[in-house]
């Protein structure tokens, strides 16, 4: 039996929402999501941040210098994409455009995903090569990232080609 909102479109997921409804609904759900990225990105950069004001700060080497500047930039631009989705928000509210402001957004978050597990994996790097020897932190700072690759990518990308074929 049909509902005041069953016009006949049903999404993949069997939801009867019209495009803007579903635009809603994933603008809610991405938002969510970032909430979390967004929180341990702003904790990791900010721990980034003060680490320059250490007295430590001043005797790295300039490999460990370059690697902490690099950490810093691909950071910054992390925090960057995970929060733009607010400022895109903010230009595209009312303008009817929310379906493609949602695609725009993911794909920001998507990015903003990317640099995050690379910040995270430059700053293992650089700490592991203040605590330990240069090759063991290298491998340490790889086994983490294929760690991430694995939880971040290839987990997700698994369960919609296992759970999609069950349908």
């Amino acid at each position: 039996m049909a509902t005041q909102w069953d016009d006949g479109r049903r999404g993949q997921h069997g939801r009867v929402e019209t495009e803007e409804q579903r635009a809603d609904r994933m603008w809610v759900d991405l938002l969510q999501e970032l909430r979390v990225a967004q929180t341990g990105m702003q904790v990791l950069f900010g721990a980034l941040l003060l680490a320059v004001f250490q007295p430590t700060f001043s005797r790295l080497g300039e490999t460990d210098r370059a690697l902490y500047i690099s950490t810093v930039i691909v950071g910054a631009c992390s925090v960057g994409l995970l929060i733009s989705p607010v400022s895109l928000h903010r230009v595209v509210a009312g303008r009817r455009i929310k379906p493609q402001a949602v695609n725009v957004a993911s794909w920001m978050a998507r990015l903003g995903l990317v640099l995050l597990a690379a910040t995270t994996v430059l700053v293992l790097l650089l700490l592991m090569r203040l605590a330990i020897n240069d090759a063991v932190a290298a491998w340490l700072a790889f086994g983490v990232g294929s760690w991430l690759v694995l939880l971040w990518l290839i987990l997700p990308l698994w369960a919609v080609r296992h759970y999609a074929d069950r349908r």
